[in-house]
């Protein structure tokens, strides 16, 4: 008995040491045994994180993402293989599958070993496009490291990823320069939302295939920032998929390497930028979770001295009603839940809607607790009486997507809730109107009852 309470202990320890929103099981597949020491650092960070790392070949006999249909992890890491299969395990249809499970991938590239088709498939179906051929490198005449590439300009100097654009929050932002060596070069479809780019390259970076002998590049596979060096897909379901071109960036020799960038000798932050890049990979950050929701009628009553407390989420609204709506946002940080803080200029908003919004507004913070802000609203039910929907649809890069709706039913005015008649001022001529009207007829009576008609005289006839 001892010994199973003993494991009980040691399991609820194991979780609850997990920083992962989602679990801590990490499948981390790498074809080459011999290779697992060159990534022993990062390993070991992840490991000390609180993630429960299995290390496997991709053609291991114990190598599967499914069991009773149910996932065997919560997150793979996918390292460059020699081969161009990776098994029936790590097919296409089964990495997909994994995702739309809520498992989350990080797939790392290298353009020194070929890609596999599992892999290549996969980005495909994301609507990603990376070189097919072997060799296939992005290449920077400007940023590049002047120490170890000094001929092939093949390792990019680059520095710390700043705000992509107003309104999103950045978690990998740092200091310093991140080397990037032999990266592939991915290029993200224009029609999907779910894309975004976390690494750009710099614009006077392109892809170059290193097995053309030609000095001069005629048809480039991309120029410039098309190229982007780390890749981001958060699905609908907000599983997350993350492409990292340079598999090298994450090996030992990388992290805290001495580079030039120029004449100007500089430390390389690749350990600090692959903890970060880990991190939201497998959802220790940009996680979002949503607490309590209440909204009620407000009739005037809540105002008053001793009155009771409105109703909590009723299920049935009047028409043209006072209505106030309150929800907890919390974000999941490292290993606790906090208050949540959009980005500047971004606003959380509520849709009141049936068909289309007939109300979409924003909601403000109105308080916060030890774990999650407060966000509210007031307004005013609209004329139209139908099924509607609460709704928050907060879906931003980098953040898991927040979908809480409640459904009400807003009903019209009873019949003894509409206001009198002569509570309505553009009703008073109307009301004047029927009473000049029955007091004219009664004037009329009255002159005729009491008007009596002139005699006649009548003539004797003898």
């Amino acid at each position: 008995m001892r010994w199973l309470l003993s494991f009980l202990v040691l399991a609820i320890a194991a979780v609850a040491s997990a920083k992962s929103f989602t679990g801590n099981r990490l499948l981390v597949v790498l074809e080459e045994q011999a290779e697992r020491e060159k990534y022993s650092v990062f390993l070991e960070d992840l490991a000390a994180r609180g993630f429960q790392t299995t290390v496997d070949s991709p053609k291991g006999d114990k190598v599967a993402l499914f069991k009773h249909d149910e996932r065997t992890y919560d997150h793979v890491l996918l390292l460059p293989a020699k081969s161009k299969g990776l098994g029936p395990a790590l097919t296409a249809n089964n990495l997909l599958d994994f995702v739309k499970k809520d498992g989350n991938v990080l797939v790392a590239l290298s353009s020194e070993q070929t890609t596999p088709t599992a892999v290549q498939a996969l980005l495909l179906e994301l609507d990603i496009s990376i070189p097919t051929t072997k060799g296939a490198t992005v290449v920077d005449h400007f940023n590049y490291d002047s120490a170890s590439a000094a001929e092939k300009h093949d390792v990019l100097l680059l520095p710390y990823p700043t705000a992509l654009r107003p309104g999103v929050k950045n978690y990998f932002a740092g200091e310093g320069y991140i080397a990037v060596p032999r990266a592939v070069g991915q290029v993200l479809g224009n029609d999907s939302p779910m894309l975004s780019p976390i690494l750009r390259a710099p614009s006077t970076a392109y892809s170059y295939d290193s097995k053309d002998e030609a000095e001069a590049v005629e048809d480039p596979f991309a120029v410039g920032q098309q190229l982007s060096l780390v890749s981001a897909m958060q699905g609908h379901n907000s599983a997350r998929l993350t492409v990292l071109g340079s598999a090298e960036l994450l090996q030992n020799k990388w992290f805290a390497e001495k580079v030039k960038l120029g004449d100007k000798a500089v430390t390389t932050a690749n350990r600090d930028f692959a903890a970060k890049l880990s991190a939201w990979a497998f959802k220790e950050s940009g996680v979002l979770k949503v607490g309590k929701v209440v909204h009620y009628q407000d009739d005037g009553a809540s105002k008053k001295l001793n009155a009771s407390i409105p109703e909590s989420n009723p299920t049935i609204y009047r028409v043209k009603s006072d209505v106030h709506y309150q929800v907890e946002i919390s974000e999941w940080v490292g290993d606790r839940l906090e208050p949540f803080v959009p980005d500047s200029g971004d606003r959380v908003q509520l849709e009141f809607s049936m068909l289309s919004p007939f109300h979409r507004l924003n909601l403000s913070p109105v308080s916060t607790t030890a774990n999650a802000t407060i966000f509210g609203v007031a307004f005013k039910t609209p004329d139209q009486h139908g099924i509607f929907n609460f709704r928050i649809n907060y879906r931003r890069p980098f953040v898991t997507n927040v979908d809480e709706k409640r459904q009400v039913t807003v009903r019209h005015f009873a019949h003894d809730e509409w206001p009198r008649s002569w509570e309505i001022s553009a009703a008073w001529v109307w009301i004047g109107g029927i009473w000049v009207t029955v007091a004219g007829w009664l004037a009329f009576v009255a002159v005729w009852l009491y008007s009596a008609p002139a005699e006649k005289s009548v003539k004797k006839t003898q």
